[in-house]
């Protein structure tokens, strides 16, 4: 979609790059917003590898997109259709430029800055919620999926994590005994890597799981895995019925 007339590419530039940095690299009728953006074409080259596990159209459908930074995944959903996005994120700096590339691109979608923790003052749930690009940066990943599920999850689930460690999958029993321990030494156990100081020059990846760990941390949110057609994406679908066990306050606000 081309910029509406009123605003020149001159003007798009100008204010894309007083809204710099950006992290996600998107064409605003015809300019870049991260030229330079050290992964390219970022993160329209990730999600040309995945975009066909998602509905092509979601006509009254509505969604969810969880650190919605730029607003990218946002802006795709609402191309697809979607009666209703709503973008959350904790940086009012990702907000400000999502906001602006919505209505550069003639857009109608709601930003709104809010935690994923305070998910439940949202009051609702949606048809698909996208939570990619935030899980490592938490403190507390399990938490927040077991917020996710229990607040605002309806049917689909699109979930990303940068991950690190072995790509195999080891199938593990129900239980063990307490003096067996071998399989915890085994690279296709479900496995958490801890950043205690920082990864790749960020303080705030926190975390790196392996793919067998958010496989089986998705399972024990309760969801199930529909597709798994990247590496480090999967599609979810929320079990009715299922819980995490969230224990952080779901609280409204007044």
């Amino acid at each position: 979609m081309t910029a509406p007339p009123t605003i020149t590419p001159d003007a798009i530039r100008r204010e894309a790059e007083a809204l710099g940095p950006w992290f996600h690299n998107m064409q605003l009728g015809g300019v870049w917003t991260a030229p330079d953006h050290f992964l390219g074409d970022y993160p329209g080259v990730k999600f040309r590898s995945f975009a066909h596990v998602l509905p092509a159209d979601l006509t009254g459908k509505t969604v969810l997109d969880i650190g919605c930074n730029g607003g990218f995944y946002s802006m795709e959903m609402k191309r697809r259709g979607a009666s209703r996005v709503l973008g959350i994120d904790f940086d009012e700096d990702y907000l400000a430029q999502a906001r602006f590339a919505a209505r550069v691109s003639g857009l109608d979608i709601e930003f709104r800055q809010l935690s994923v923790y305070d998910l439940a003052a949202l009051g609702e749930r949606f048809d698909l919620v996208i939570f990619m690009g935030v899980f490592y940066h938490l403190r507390h990943p399990l938490l927040a999926l077991d917020l996710i599920h229990d607040t605002v999850a309806k049917d689909l689930m699109l979930f990303q994590s940068l991950q690190r460690g072995a790509p195999q999958v080891d199938a593990v029993a129900e239980n063990y005994d307490f003096f067996e321990q071998g399989h915890f030494d085994s690279p296709g156990y479900p496995k958490m890597h801890f950043i205690e100081r920082r990864y790749a020059d960020d303080p705030t990846n926190w975390w790196a799981p392996n793919a067998a760990c958010s496989a089986a941390m998705l399972r024990s949110a309760g969801f199930t895995i529909l597709e798994h057609p990247e590496e480090e994406v999967f599609l979810c679908r929320h079990v009715a019925g299922a819980t995490g066990g969230a224990v952080y306050p779901s609280r409204t606000r007044p």
